[in-house]
């Protein structure tokens, strides 16, 4: 038997998740920004995370957004095949994003149309990722996304030839191509096969997971700490002023490709690397 949910909980449950998505830090954000806070020898670098720590803990006191840039809505949804949805589900979505953002007095920055550049007024639409999954629940993930950071992103279409040392090589120069503008310490997605626009979902997609969590097979594991070490030894540093904490974390996700493909995209975000989820 279906388990039914309403379209007006979907909107419920969207529009509270982009008012606190926007308005707290992650835990493990919080707890690797106090680690590299701690470890950071360079004084310019130490005083620009003291001032990152007190400007998240003003945000969690005063349920203010951590940053001006409130973001566009990029929605993950995972919804179980055992469920039916009482109405339309992407317009709940929708309209819970409009009602988070209005109600919420959060910045609103999406433009109806990529070049007449007129604002929509309400922060809709956002970006929705679907997955059907076996189950009786729906788990929505609301994931503000800023684009000091998404400009800063590439994706590149690498020869087989190239293997690790070119995938190295990428992520490195997608970060010091990126330099001071994405708001460092950064974290890293990375996805790594599939196609042109699979190896982009994946490394947006790497940006939810925790930062705690490494990634369970330990050749990618490895990978992602090395990354890490070395975009540290760039000497960026916080806000672009040097020093060893670049970046806080490197996900990388990875999945099969074509034979004669070795796709790779890098989604940097901020410091403030805002998500939150729900389970209904």
């Amino acid at each position: 038997m279906l388990r039914e949910i309403s379209a007006q909980r979907i909107t419920e449950t969207v529009k509270h998740l982009c008012i606190e998505a926007n308005c707290f830090l992650p835990q493990d954000m919080k707890d690797r920004i106090q680690e590299s806070f701690e470890a950071e020898p360079w004084p310019q670098a130490r005083e620009i995370l003291e001032r990152i720590i007190e400007n998240y803990q003003i945000a969690d006191e005063t349920a203010r957004p951590i940053c001006q840039d409130t973001g566009m809505a990029c929605v993950f949804v995972t919804v179980g095949q055992e469920v039916h949805i009482d109405g339309d589900l992407t317009e709940a979505i929708h309209e819970g994003v409009r009602q988070g953002y209005t109600e919420g007095f959060l910045r609103k920055s999406v433009v109806r149309d990529p070049l007449d550049r007129v604002n929509t007024g309400d922060n809709t639409p956002a970006m929705i990722y679907y997955d059907i999954v076996p189950g009786d629940k729906v788990e929505i993930t609301v994931a503000p996304k800023g684009f000091g950071s998404e400009n800063m992103s590439q994706v590149k279409m690498l020869k087989p030839s190239d293997g690790l040392q070119g995938v190295k090589d990428f992520i490195l120069k997608v970060v010091e191509d990126a330099g001071p503008n994405p708001c460092p310490p950064i974290v890293v997605g990375v996805g790594v096969g599939g196609t042109f626009d699979k190896a982009a979902f994946m490394a947006k997609k790497a940006l939810m997971r925790s930062s705690d969590a490494r990634h369970p097979e330990p050749f990618w594991a490895q990978l992602e700490a090395e990354m890490l070490e070395k975009i540290n030894q760039l000497g960026i540093g916080p806000q672009g002023f040097g020093g060893k904490t670049t970046a806080l974390c490197v996900n990388i996700e990875k999945c099969p490709t074509h034979i004669a493909g070795l796709p790779i995209a890098v989604n940097i975000n901020c410091h403030v690397t805002r998500h939150k989820t729900e389970v209904l």
